[in-house]
């Protein structure tokens, strides 16, 4: 296993923990803007995708690109990020800055 493929599914882990039944419709922007702090494009587009081809993300898969730019345009409020922390803390996301979790996935 890559270095990226063990941190897309550390990511992935993490989000299924966090989300055990899924993620509901009225976090899908929150969880969005969480991840953009700590992911690059690419990696949060392939995160979302995967989300959403398993049924974890309710999202028209044809508007992914749509809906991840949405949150620049209108940042959700931060009592839903806040909510939305806490579920993936919970589920072991380092939310911290300096927490071991690289701004990128490294090497491809």
């Amino acid at each position: 296993m890559t270095e990226r493929t063990g941190f897309f599914s550390s990511v992935v882990s993490w989000l299924r923990a966090g989300y055990p039944d899924g993620v509901p419709p009225k976090d899908c922007l929150p969880l969005i803007a969480v991840l953009r702090h700590r992911l690059t494009d690419v990696e949060l587009d392939e995160i979302v995708a995967t989300l959403v081809e398993s049924g974890e993300l309710e999202i028209d898969r044809s508007r992914i690109g749509e809906v991840v730019g949405e949150v620049s345009r209108q940042p959700p409020s931060d009592e839903d990020v806040a909510r939305v922390s806490a579920r993936l803390a919970a589920g072991g996301w380092p939310l911290a800055p300096d927490a071991d979790v690289p701004a990128a996935a490294g090497p491809s």
